[in-house]
């Protein structure tokens, strides 16, 4: 039987504590300063989905930012894989956190002796629920604009996710449910955490990584699956007018899985619910998520 919330334990440093006992310095970077990277993972039914994809991209983050992770990848594994063990967890939220470590309130890194680890393991998380996901959900274009790749770029999965936080803000204040930013040129980029896609005329349209895009995990499971069921997937880019007149939209991502677009800026898209491409991409995802080969067990 998985630990309620209150008896979690958290994983930092290679250490287990309480939830309400885990702690880190108010000296550490990444609370300073949002300094290290991060992963949202799932494990579904006793399979943490693409997890070597996550430690994979994780580790590019921290190279991204000179950050040297103390522990191989294949330990990395091992420690989210026990969290989860010691959780008695088969379906699970991981949030996987490295941070520049402790410094002093000066900005240069090299102060920072050690990286700290941490690894939080909750029941599964739902950002929406399933009358959401038939419905779809309704966005706005945001006023902030996407980080630029020469910028703080979101292709570099930080802690810094205050871009995202001020989008989160503005469509909480007009009551849409996501927000959507642009790239720096006035193109379609992604969602506040997740990449976007659209359909028309049976083919599959997302943003080109040079809108300094995260390159997402979930976006490339579902390419595959696009292509298996025989429609085409193009990057390139995409204007707000074309998201208006799609077919179909949804966006992509570890929490939100795959979820359909009602409306943007109040232009219906679509039907104005989950169309029918969506809906059959979205039912060959939650076959593969379970799928032992798409990930790893955490009990062998």
């Amino acid at each position: 039987m998985s630990a309620s919330e209150e008896d979690l334990l958290v994983y930092i440093d290679g250490k287990f504590y309480p939830k309400d006992e885990a702690k880190i310095s108010v000296f550490d970077h990444g609370f300073l300063y949002g300094d290290g990277v991060f992963e949202g993972i799932r494990a579904y039914d006793g399979v943490v989905f693409k997890l070597k994809e996550h430690i994979d991209r994780l580790y590019n983050s921290a190279h991204a930012i000179m950050l040297n992770i103390p522990l191989s990848k294949e330990e990395m594994i091992e420690a989210v894989l026990e969290t989860l063990r010691r959780n008695n967890l088969r379906d699970a939220y991981i949030r996987l956190v490295v941070t520049r470590g402790v410094g002093d309130l000066g900005l240069d890194p090299r102060k920072c002796a050690k990286p700290s680890i941490i690894i939080i393991t909750v029941p599964l998380l739902r950002l929406y629920d399933e009358e959401k996901r038939k419905r779809g959900i309704s966005m706005i274009v945001s006023w902030v604009r996407r980080d630029p790749v020469d910028a703080t770029s979101h292709e570099i999965k930080s802690l810094n996710y205050l871009n995202s936080i001020l989008a989160k803000i503005e469509a909480n204040n007009v009551g849409a449910d996501e927000a959507l930013f642009l790239d720096t040129n006035g193109y379609v980029c992604e969602a506040t955490g997740e990449n976007i896609f659209i359909v028309k005329d049976g083919k599959l349209y997302t943003p080109p990584r040079s809108s300094g895009a995260l390159p997402g995990i979930t976006a490339s499971v579902v390419k595959r699956i696009a292509a298996k069921l025989g429609y085409e997937v193009i990057e390139r880019n995409i204007t707000v007018t074309e998201l208006y007149s799609a077919d179909e939209a949804f966006l992509t991502g570890t929490g939100a899985e795959i979820m359909p677009i009602r409306e943007v800026n109040k232009r219906r898209i679509g039907e104005g619910k989950m169309g029918p491409i969506t809906e059959r991409i979205l039912e060959e995802f939650m076959k593969i998520v379970r799928d032992p080969n798409e990930g790893i067990p955490i009990y062998q």
